[in-house]
């Protein structure tokens, strides 16, 4: 206790060689993992070169690298969302001009921590701003799909093209679909009690955060995400770790290569009612990748994933009236089909 009492004075007074202390110590146990999992294959009774032997691997390899790589973008962003409060995203996306407001709404969700659980009262929040529907469609598309999580794991897992072409993708299908959805001009579709709720003029409040207090935010942002995505965490590994360990190559190759022109709408589809997100899938994506799954095939599965799954729908469900979500569905998935042909034929 004392030591924790200690630890959070230093971190008030001493904010930024906190920050770097912490960074070294993060950076130095990273180094560790390869052959930190590499022993514990090796003291089980266990062939290293088996089926079960990689499969042990991966998932002693993944499961630190991947909490860790979550820990430390969360706590950063933490301290980076600390600026982007709800009333000012509102505030920020409130009367612009159709287009512009689309970028602006997809740009923000990569740096805002909301997720499919806060789509009702978000939605609301934006209807109540006089945020425009397709642009509230814009940000809800990106949040969840384009976030630090995803992208951080990304770059971890992938390198720093792949999450630089999975952001560009996801920005561009949130802004397309949201402009899309705005030209339709569905705003009748919304519940009636949505569209009676009045609207609500926002300010963008003047901050006077330290920063101990960002770093304050991170903690509170680890505790809050972390805490909660872990158990998906391990079970998209442990997914990851049975396809990377037991699935033959030539057959995720042949249901997911490029060669079959079904494979991408199949894995949409296969996508939408799974009850997971970008940390829970990233280690599967992994797995399915090594496995010879074209990439076009795979990132339109964890598009799918990600932004259209089904407890989405259903908490949706609440404020929009079944065609504007018919619409959303469509007009998301009809993008998202669309990135994963055009990679499986340019890559």
């Amino acid at each position: 206790m004392n030591a924790v009492v200690a630890a959070k004075a230093f971190t008030q007074k001493q904010p930024l060689p906190f920050l770097l202390i912490a960074g070294a110590i993060w950076f130095g146990l990273y180094q560790t993992l390869i052959p930190l999992s590499e022993s514990l294959v090796a003291a089980l009774p266990v062939d290293r070169n088996s089926h079960l032997g990689g499969a042990l691997q991966f998932f002693f390899y993944d499961t630190p690298k991947v909490l860790m790589l979550l820990t430390g973008i969360v706590f950063i962003m933490g301290m980076i969302n600390s600026y982007f409060t709800p009333e000012r995203t509102r505030a920020l996306l409130a009367n612009r001009s159709h287009g512009v407001a689309n970028v602006m709404a997809a740009t923000l969700g990569i740096v805002t921590p909301f997720c499919s659980c806060s789509a009702v009262p978000l939605f609301i929040g934006f209807v109540q701003a006089g945020v425009p529907l397709g642009v509230t469609f814009s940000f809800l598309i990106s949040a969840p799909m384009v976030n630090e999580v995803a992208l951080t794991l990304l770059f971890g897992l992938f390198g720093w093209q792949t999450a630089m072409l999975y952001m560009g993708l996801g920005l561009t299908v949130a802004i397309i679909s949201g402009w899309v959805i705005g030209r339709l001009r569905m705003e009748i579709y919304l519940e009636d009690w949505v569209q009676e709720i009045p609207k609500t003029q926002f300010s963008i409040e003047d901050d006077t955060l330290t920063l101990a207090d960002r770093i304050s935010s991170g903690f509170t942002a680890v505790r809050n995400i972390v805490g909660k995505v872990w158990p998906y965490i391990l079970a998209g590994i442990a997914i990851g770790a049975g396809i990377h360990g037991y699935v033959p190559e030539d057959f995720m190759a042949s249901f997911m290569g490029r060669e079959a022109w079904w494979s991408v709408p199949l894995a949409v589809v296969i996508g939408v009612p799974m009850y997971t997100n970008a940390a829970g899938v990233i280690p599967i994506v992994q797995a399915l990748l090594a496995k010879g799954a074209a990439l076009g095939t795979v990132l339109a599965f964890m598009m799918s994933v990600i932004a259209l799954s089904l407890p989405e729908m259903v908490i949706l469900r609440k404020v929009l009236k079944m065609r504007l979500i018919a619409t959303f569905i469509t007009v998301v998935a009809s993008g998202i089909m669309l990135v994963g042909y055009v990679f499986n034929i340019l890559l």
